[in-house]
């Protein structure tokens, strides 16, 4: 499968992925109403959209500007690679 190119699928697909995280933090929501359960989803997303950030962002623009990344597996592989080092 090729690179997406057609930005009006790029926005389908931002759409589907907040339609996704909102239904899914809904259903946990549903089976565990409770304050605590709201404030750990909102950590859980804000922690892994920080980790997402840096993976792709932080690393490719301060860290190594030579790398590019195709996704995590390619994060994971360079710093498996730079851990080796």
């Amino acid at each position: 499968m090729g690179d997406l190119q057609n930005p009006r699928w790029m926005y389908l697909k931002a759409i589907l992925f907040v339609i996704g995280g909102a239904l899914s933090a809904g259903l946990i929501w549903a089976e565990s109403p409770h304050w605590k359960t709201a404030a750990l989803l909102v950590v859980c997303v804000w922690c892994f959209a920080r980790a997402y950030y840096f993976a792709f962002y932080v690393i490719e623009h301060y860290i190594d500007d030579d790398f590019r990344y195709a996704g995590l597996s390619s994060a994971v592989r360079y710093w498996l690679r730079r851990r080796k080092e």
